[in-house]
């Protein structure tokens, strides 16, 4: 397992975007009064923060509200058998400008297919997450296994 560096982030974010395009959905893990909540959802690099689109009455958003510290898995199919992890902090924006970047600028599919009314559809939250470790490997987490960890 190598840590990575600050010369190395860069890079390093940019293999976890190209990675994370292949792999459609994703895991996501929140966890709240002792018990763990996994469904897939599909969310969207921007640099160094992963962004994802859910409405307010959601088990999903109730729970990141209870406790904010979220898992997500990723696994590429073959041939790459590409192994994401990430952990970090999620936040729920309801901010109209935030909404609307997230909306038009960064999500990579249409979300007017699950809200209508647009990017200040009430029934929309942006959950920003800032990770604070990222996991990129090999088959199945086997193989060159590089981390990055905020603060690191």
């Amino acid at each position: 397992m190598s840590y990575i560096t600050a010369d190395e982030k860069a890079q390093f974010f940019n293999d976890v975007d190209q990675y994370a395009r292949t792999a459609t959905w994703c895991a996501l893990a929140t966890e709240t009064g002792g018990e763990p909540r996994v469904r897939m959802v599909h969310p969207t690099w921007e640099g160094e923060t992963l962004w994802l689109a859910t409405g307010p009455e959601t088990l999903k958003a109730r729970q990141i509200a209870a406790n904010p510290i979220v898992d997500i898995q990723y696994q590429v199919s073959p041939p790459d058998f590409i192994h994401l992890m990430v952990r970090g902090r999620a936040t729920l924006i309801m901010d109209d400008a935030v909404r609307e970047h997230v909306w038009n600028n960064v999500m990579d599919y249409d979300l007017a297919q699950f809200w209508p009314e647009g990017p200040t559809d009430t029934n929309y939250i942006a959950v920003r997450i800032d990770p604070v470790r990222v996991e990129l490997s090999e088959m199945f987490g086997t193989l060159n296994k590089r981390v990055w960890r905020v603060g690191k």
